[in-house]
């Protein structure tokens, strides 16, 4: 009797052979990961006051992205979520920016980042102003940022963060750290 190969082993080698110019591959790669993008999308959406985006369509629009990424290189399922988050990521901005635009400085989007806000007591963090400060981060701390993409958007626990950036669990446990000190710092209103 032949096992079935474990989801985590079906994504990586749908991944291969998409890396290896087997287009179908990914086609059969979405129907494998569409929950965990969900989930990953939930997360974002979670928290927010004000937004044009559901679920649905968020995973649409990050997979409309995945496929334009002809080029890129994507080496596991855990560097698949991670690009998948960063791709949500990039949405929500664009559509906050959007909807900034519209209304003229009105109608702010607010994405919850639970683990820093829990030391500051339950409060919404605005998500451009969160991309703002992940861009200054990354300018000085890649790494870092990498560690909040992975864990923050993408969902990842420490193991599979440290594996994603080829560096140990108590160097992820220290960056994570210090990235949440960072942001509860950077995001929090000056009196």
């Amino acid at each position: 009797m032949t096992q079935r190969p474990e989801p985590r082993e079906v994504v990586t080698a749908l991944l291969l052979e998409w890396r290896q110019g087997d287009k179908a591959a990914f086609d059969r790669l979405v129907p494998v990961v569409y929950e965990e993008l969900r989930r990953v999308a939930r997360a974002h959406l979670r928290g927010e006051r004000a937004h044009s985006l559901q679920t649905t369509a968020l995973v649409h629009e990050a997979y409309l992205r995945l496929v334009d990424l002809d080029r890129m290189t994507i080496h596991s399922r855990t560097h698949f979520f991670a690009v998948a988050a960063r791709l949500m990521r990039q949405i929500l901005v664009d559509d906050a920016r959007k909807r900034l635009a519209d209304k003229r400085g009105g109608g702010v989007t607010i994405v919850g980042l639970e683990e820093v806000t829990q030391a500051a007591g339950t409060r919404a963090v605005d998500v451009l102003a969160l991309d703002e400060a992940l861009d200054q981060l990354t300018s000085f701390e890649p790494r870092l940022c990498q560690v909040v993409e992975l864990r923050f958007f993408a969902g990842l626990n420490i193991d599979e963060t440290a594996d994603a950036l080829d560096v140990s669990t108590a160097t992820v446990e220290r960056d994570w750290v210090m990235a949440k000190a960072w942001l509860f710092q950077r995001l929090s209103p000056h009196p």
